[in-house]
């Protein structure tokens, strides 16, 4: 089962299991974790799941397409290196993630 560690602005950490399939965002989402947002429900329309991928675990996932690229640009926080949108990092059974959500989502 697929785990993700969420770390706040604050340093603060909740750690949820997943399920194999579903997005970092929707795992967020479900289980009422504070400050991702989600607003467009995991299309791409939005940057209100942006987090900041945990550099170790950067080749766990395809890197950004365009339009994820273009959504960042957009994003309520400056973008990093490390930036992604956490609707479009799906989880495999075996991973286990950390994601830091920054100060602001809008």
């Amino acid at each position: 089962m697929p785990k993700v560690i969420y770390t706040q602005p604050d340093g603060t950490e909740r750690v949820i299991e997943g399920t194999a399939g579903d997005s970092v965002m929707r795992t967020a989402v479900r289980n009422g974790v504070s400050g991702i947002v989600g607003q467009c429900g995991g299309v791409l329309s939005c940057a209100t799941c942006h987090v900041f991928l945990d550099e170790a675990h950067a080749d766990d996932f395809p890197p950004p397409g365009e339009d994820e690229d273009d959504m960042l640009d957009g994003a309520a926080t400056e973008r990093r290196p490390n930036s992604r949108l956490s609707c479009q990092l799906k989880l495999a059974a075996w991973q286990e993630v950390r994601v830091t959500i920054p100060e602001s989502q809008l």
